[in-house]
């Protein structure tokens, strides 16, 4: 089939649906399948030696559900979003955060073929949809197959458009995330084991959490070190923290590359996750899963949907450093339960791999080509 994905998103800056669209774009034409990814960048220029990338729109950052988004505002698109439906003739587009503007909502203004909408996104509420809810539902109805990525992010959306939506999860490449791979030396330290923090330094995240329960840690023992994996708004403010309080082994690796993040997971022992909300599905856990790690997240939406406590990993209170300091003591006492957290945790992230997830996708794109054509021989009946 001929596929296109269209992201909101800026492609160019990292981000879980960006991850996710370039992902399933290679899974696809794994296949066979030919597949186009419209999106914004802040880049100018649409060679960004990406394959099957077209840069449609320039992005701006916006707040949002406690982050920041980087989406195309403009709503002066329809020459060039015209231009490519008509001239690649498209079978299916499918479009990731599909209400998002504006780049999803002009492609689905024009797309007659066969729509296919998956949504991301969780958070107690959004003014956008809304106030915008009688605008959007046009739109929305124009979406032969609706998919959300988890129970959350169903509840999510349904809240504000209601209808049916199948759940198909985030996937994870587990021949990419996995515990065998050569370790990073600098992550390593003799007698301390190794605590990983992954993910964007921002408030929603939590890190503040849990350095402040490593930091009551390391108050009393000498056996654990912290690795910080991520860039974002708060980065200085928490290296100025470890500085003032002179907490000791903190390591601030910044933003690694697609090649070495396995790694650094692969050279941890305990991965933690102390999002405070916010969050559809934890991707993250199960890279770290993956990887063999026992693993400590948030009890918050999203992150119970992918954990199984006592047996995947532990959840924990979130905003509670102290809690936290007690988890992660837990792990340190007994090295068994780490080991058998982590062998579970394999096993569990193998039902999120991405060949069962494009699986999944591909019925679902078969099923919205049939409504598609249903749809275009019902309306030449009434007309």
């Amino acid at each position: 089939m001929k596929i296109c994905l269209v992201s909101p998103y800026d492609y160019s800056h990292p981000g879980g649906v960006s991850e996710h669209v370039r992902h399933l774009a290679d899974k696809l034409r794994a296949r066979g399948n030919s597949v186009t990814v419209m999106a914004p960048s802040s880049k100018v220029g649409d060679d960004h030696g990406i394959p099957g990338y077209v840069r449609i729109g320039r992005s701006v950052p916006v707040h949002s559900n406690g982050s920041v988004a980087r989406v195309a505002l403009s709503f002066h698109l329809v020459r060039r979003v015209r231009g490519l439906l008509d001239r690649e003739q498209f079978d299916i587009v499918h479009y990731h955060e599909p209400l998002v503007p504006s780049l999803p909502i002009t492609v689905l203004r024009f797309h007659s073929g066969a729509n296919v909408g998956t949504f991301h996104a969780m958070a107690r509420r959004n003014l956008g949809y809304y106030y915008a809810r009688p605008f959007l539902k046009r739109y929305f109805k124009r979406l032969h197959v609706r998919i959300a990525v988890s129970q959350p992010a169903r509840d999510f959306a349904s809240r504000y458009f209601g209808g049916d939506y199948c759940i198909i999860p985030n996937g994870i490449d587990t021949s990419r995330f996995r515990p065998d791979l050569e370790k990073v030396d600098e992550l390593r330290t003799p007698g301390k084991a190794t605590v990983i923090f992954v993910g964007r330094l921002e408030k929603r995240k939590g890190f503040d959490v849990l350095l402040e329960a490593y930091r009551e840690l390391r108050q009393r023992r000498a056996d654990l070190r912290l690795v910080v994996v991520g860039d974002g708004p708060l980065r200085s403010e928490y290296v100025q923290r470890v500085a003032e309080h002179q907490i000791p082994d903190v390591l601030f690796a910044g933003r690694v590359s697609d090649e070495m993040l396995p790694r650094f997971y692969a050279s941890a022992d305990i991965f933690c996750a102390p999002a405070t909300g916010g969050e559809s599905f934890g991707i993250v856990l199960l890279e770290a899963m993956a990887s063999g790690l026992p693993t400590l997240a948030s009890a918050i939406e999203g992150f119970t949907q992918v954990l199984e406590p006592g047996k995947t990993g532990m959840l924990v209170p979130p905003r509670q450093p102290k809690m936290w300091s007690q988890a992660i003591e837990v792990l340190l006492n007994f090295p068994e339960l780490r080991h058998s957290l982590g062998e579970a945790g394999i096993a569990n992230a193998k039902r999120y791999d991405w060949e069962r997830v494009v699986d999944s996708v591909l019925d679902i794109y078969q099923q919205a080509c049939s409504r598609s054509r249903a749809h275009m021989v019902a309306a030449r009946v009434h007309s």
